[in-house]
């Protein structure tokens, strides 16, 4: 990679890739005849492309091992496992109302076992975390997963069409159960707009549970605090918790990494703690309780019980809730880091806190240890170490979530279900590790409101939980589908796996429902409302990608040549008739338009309508486009490709390939593009001074920027099948184009010369 380097005259050139890797030139001689001027101009622009595509379908995704495998495993253990970890706080509590039997007791510990064994560690760590997208985690990336093998989303960018990398098999590539399957998704639309809302929903519940979640582990990590203080108020716990979410919120700015190492010790030694007090009263109390390793005991228990027993899932689903952090955070861990965690140390200290509970419990004679499991079993001497390991670990669980929101919001703004806000990425190691803050903010807000008006946990607890059993459930169905289509795996060995871990989530989910009237349905209405403002976007976003492929113009449909310039040295042009047919006069200065296609084959919008309002163009042109790669830099001899654009004189194609880190919109941008212009002149077989002296008194009398300003309104009078149709369709697009306009990037945050700035406006009905 590296610069191209240009020559004036006709359609030129030839990228010449030298050995180093380090320039790309496009020279060439006046002897050479014009059609292989042609021919080695079309060649760039090929070569120009095949760079675009390498840089638009390259992979994501990050692998790591040995040292920096282990760090990531240590920060994972920080951020991912902060909710399940603290679970043992209150799982048997939320179970039984009054003491269980030693029978129920043992049956009650075999389901949570399990669900660990099953629905964590097999399904999540062995199953899940490899269908990732490019690294990416979550339902709906899932959802862009089989976008890839399956022509399903129909509707994209008609500017990033191409540059989508699919990865569809051959017919004959599938099993015959895959074949049916996939005909039957690619031809049917009403599926694959349940495809495309299940996947949103997915999102919308990990967000929803990002607002409960920090309330509900901090205020619950506050009320502990009575049982050394009773006489401490409600209105003082919740003060304090709000304080505490407010202190947790601020510090996301430092970024997964720092926020993921320094958590992650207190994360380690809250749950080595729990492992040490379970070994503990295993081995004091009554070992027995081992037997719940046999699963015949959690059936027996659901059977013994009926509808206690099944309404009782809803207390022990709370063992595994933030297990959808695991998916949802794989994009800043990665998929061995996550499964390093998990099983090295969240794993075994999980079953051996519970292990050791129920062990305590069963032999308590007071019969009131269940109500508060963790303080009434820990060890003698250990006390008020383990209230402050208890709060501490409270207060870090909201971790989880809080960067499951940040991942998962980056997966959506990428895929045009969301505007584009401000991302930070916090690490120059870890690509996808970052903060959003207006998302912050906004989180931050919603848990301190939700924190004042529950003021505890137990009502919070009614709220809790629904959403993830539904993520969870949505996730195995959709794993069910990447194992056919895009793993290949025969029908009928994905369909007896998919029916035991679907079946247990919609026990699990059967019962959960039941708190829909008490308090879960806040979380439901929040992702029903999180699910529309996406849908909105989308459907919006569809709608002006049809509008703007209907006004594409290449330079042929734009203008021509003069006819009575053909027997002077420099061709004029002139506007086609379309647009009245007038000489396109040129004017000194340098015009920089701001190309956010970067197609090559059309011309932007804001140098369409410059032209074809003012019948007029700057003597120098520069066709700007900046390409954003997933690294943290790019090295300057790497960042630039320039090639010259066909049929207009001194005019350039300049993409701007730049890393996170780079810092490329400032006020000498200008002087940078120039002199990468003229390096790519010089860098040929010989200089051309005429085009050299051209580029510079351009800049040298006038330089301007030139963006677009796109204003959309909602189409008027438009074909509908009702009035009604008409009027939702309609609302659903002022929606869209008022969000839109409140998230638009204003000028005020381009960090060029203002006072060089131009805006040139245009309309388009949706």
């Amino acid at each position: 990679m590296g610069d191209l380097d240009i020559e004036q005259g006709p359609p030129i050139a030839r990228v010449n890739h030298r050995s180093d890797a380090k320039q790309t030139t496009l020279s060439t001689s006046e002897t050479e005849p014009s059609e292989k001027l042609a021919d080695l101009n079309l060649e760039d622009e090929e070569k120009a492309r095949n760079i675009a595509e390498k840089d638009l379908q390259g992979h994501r995704k990050q692998t790591y091992s040995g040292l920096i495998l282990a760090w990531l495993s240590f920060q994972a253990a920080g951020v991912i496992y902060g909710d399940i970890g603290t679970s043992p706080l209150y799982v048997y509590s939320s179970t039984f109302a009054s003491q269980p039997s030693q029978d129920d007791l043992v049956g009650a510990l075999s389901i949570i076992i399990w669900s660990l064994t099953l629905i964590v560690t097999v399904k999540y760590c062995f199953i899940v975390l490899r269908a990732d997208d490019d690294g990416q985690g979550g339902t709906f990336a899932l959802y862009s997963l089989l976008a890839r093998y399956t022509n399903i989303a129909r509707n994209r960018d008609p500017r990033a069409a191409t540059m989508v990398r699919m990865e569809r098999y051959g017919t004959n590539d599938l099993k015959p159960g895959g074949k049916s399957l996939r005909n039957f998704l690619e031809s049917s639309r009403s599926c694959q707009m349940i495809l495309q809302l299940v996947g949103v929903l997915g999102v919308s519940m990990v967000m929803a549970d990002g607002v409960l979640t920090p309330a509900q582990s901090v205020l619950g990590a506050i009320q502990g605090l009575k049982v050394v203080k009773p006489n401490l108020s409600t209105s003082a716990i919740v003060g304090i918790s709000c304080a505490i979410l407010i202190l947790l919120f601020l510090i996301q700015v430092f970024g997964t990494t720092k926020i993921g190492t320094s958590f992650a010790p207190i994360v380690t030694i809250w749950l080595l703690l729990n492992m040490a007090a379970g070994i503990y009263n295993l081995a004091k109390h009554d070992h027995t309780v081992l037997k719940a390793f046999s699963p015949s005991y959690a059936f027996s228990y659901l059977v013994r019980n009926g509808q206690d027993g099944w309404t009782s899932l809803g207390g022990l689903l709370l063992a595994f809730t933030g297990v959808e952090a695991l998916f949802a955070d794989l994009g800043a861990f990665g998929k061995r880091a996550v499964q390093i965690s998990w099983l090295c140390l969240t794993y075994p200290c999980l079953l051996l806190a519970y292990i050791g509970q129920a062990a305590y419990i069963s032999t308590d004679q007071t019969q009131t240890a269940f109500t508060n499991p963790f303080f009434n079993t820990l060890p003698p001497g250990t006390f008020y170490f383990g209230l402050v390991m208890a709060i501490l670990a409270a207060i870090v669980a909201s971790q989880a979530m809080i960067t499951s929101t940040f991942q998962l919001l980056t997966q959506i703004m990428r895929l045009s279900y969301f505007p584009h806000i401000k991302v930070i990425h916090t690490s120059r190691k870890f690509s996808e590790q970052v903060y959003i803050p207006l998302a912050n903010w906004l989180l931050m807000i919603g848990t301190v409101i939700v924190t004042a008006v529950y003021n505890n946990t137990t009502s919070l607890g009614n709220a809790y939980g629904v959403c993830v059993i539904a993520v969870t459930f949505i996730t195995t169905c959709m794993v069910a589908l990447v194992a056919i289509l895009v793993w290949r795996l025969p029908f009928y060995f994905v369909l007896p796996v998919w029916l035991i871990f679907a079946a247990l989530d919609g026990a699990y989910l059967s019962s959960v429902l039941q708190k829909v009237p008490d308090g879960a349905w806040f979380t439901i209405v929040l992702a029903v409302i999180l699910s529309s403002l996406f849908t909105v976007w989308r459907f919006g976003k569809e709608a002006q990608w049809k509008a703007e492929s209907l006004d594409q113009l290449p330079l042929a449909a734009l203008v021509k040549s003069d006819p009575a310039s053909s027997g002077s040295s420099s061709v004029s042009i002139v506007l086609n008739e379309a647009f009245g047919g007038v000489p396109v006069s040129t004017v000194p200065g340098l015009g920089i338009f701001f190309d956010k296609a970067g197609d090559s084959t059309h011309m932007p919008a804001c140098f369409a309508h410059f032209v074809i309002k003012f019948a007029a163009r700057p003597s120098v042109i520069i066709l700007f486009h900046m390409r954003p790669l997933t690294v943290p830099s790019v090295p300057l001899e790497e960042r630039y490709v320039i090639t010259h654009t066909s049929g207009l004189v001194n005019c350039y194609n300049v993409t701007l390939r730049h890393g996170y880190m780079d810092d490329v919109l400032h006020p000498g941008l200008a002087r940078e593009l120039v002199g990468q212009i003229e390096l790519a002149i010089s860098c040929g077989h010989r200089t051309e001074a005429a085009e050299l002296h051209a580029l510079r008194a351009a800049y040298g009398s006038q330089m301007v920027y030139i963006l677009g300003k796109e204003v959309m309104k909602v189409k008027a009078g438009s074909s509908m099948t009702s009035r009604v149709t008409g009027f939702f369709r309609g609302l659903v697009l002022w929606m869209f184009l008022w969000m839109r306009e409140n998230s638009r990037t204003k000028l005020a945050d381009l960090n060029i010369d203002a006072d060089k700035l131009i805006e040139v406006g245009f309309l388009k009905e949706i």
